[in-house]
């Protein structure tokens, strides 16, 4: 067993991986990931990468994708490692051309990065309000606009015959709770956005994905306020990042006539 960015265990197979895989179901493909330097985006980075993806890595922590990197490499994979903070309006086509300027092609995109906080709303800070709305939401939009010519180029030219577009969303946007409102209302516009762009792109093999995780144990979960969205479930009930990974590996690795477009997955014990 080894160690992802983040720390948490990294289970599975551990064979294989980045543009060596043979015949792995992504050899050839290029995946970007957000928010890949811990939790659900490394964990998901090191499955997509054991599929023989080559890998380009967003994240703001500089340090914690080398790490990432390393790993991979280490594996026989390829990755690209690019600091971003994906707040700013600049930074979501920088880093989906300099993919593309380095491997030549983006075949799969998955939209990870995201922040949460809790609070009632008379109590809450707006700029947190704004955080969330521009990295959860924002930040989806600008990623997907700027990936979606070369996934429709990768659809239609790539060995695969399809090309992915998945968002980690939240059970959170489809049962909304008191002291989670604006967070709950970035993850339902999330699934609009998402099922409005699947009706736009299907029909050109292009496949849009939203996953909706229930409580999973993320250095953004396991700390504060977010702790309280368990409503007591104890910490070893929890989804780890890497059952998450599973569910991303899923839904990119089915056969080209077939979209899974929305999984939501809660732990066992999580009531809504």
């Amino acid at each position: 067993m080894t160690s992802s960015a983040s720390g948490e265990p990294v289970t599975g197979r551990q064979d294989g991986g980045g543009a060596s895989g043979g015949g792995a179901a992504l050899s050839g493909s290029v995946a970007l990931v957000t928010g890949a330097s811990s939790g659900i985006g490394a964990a998901a980075a090191l499955a997509l990468a054991r599929e023989g993806a080559s890998l380009a890595l967003v994240a703001r922590r500089r340090e914690r994708l080398e790490h990432l990197t390393q790993t991979i490499g280490e594996r026989g994979g390829a990755s690209l490692a690019l600091t971003a903070d994906l707040g700013d309006a600049t930074q979501a086509r920088r880093v989906v051309e300099e993919t593309v300027d380095h491997f030549g092609r983006l075949d799969v995109l998955v939209n990870n990065a995201g922040f949460g906080a809790r609070g009632a709303v008379e109590d809450s800070d707006p700029e947190d309000w704004d955080r969330m709305v521009g990295l959860n939401f924002t930040a989806v939009l600008r990623m997907s606009h700027a990936a979606l010519p070369y996934l429709l180029h990768a659809a239609h030219d790539g060995p695969r015959g399809v090309a992915d577009l998945v968002t980690v969303s939240s059970v959170a946007g489809r049962v909304p709770r008191k002291d989670n409102s604006v967070y709950s209302a970035t993850k339902h516009a999330v699934c609009s956005f998402s099922e409005a762009l699947r009706q736009e792109v299907t029909g050109r093999q292009v496949r849009v994905g939203l996953v909706e995780p229930g409580m999973t144990s993320t250095e953004m979960t396991r700390g504060g306020s977010q702790a309280a969205s368990a409503h007591g479930m104890p910490q070893e009930r929890w989804l780890h990042a890497e059952d998450i990974a599973r569910v991303i590996t899923f839904m990119v690795t089915q056969p080209p006539h077939m979209a899974v477009n929305e999984i939501a997955v809660r732990p066992t014990a999580q009531e809504h």
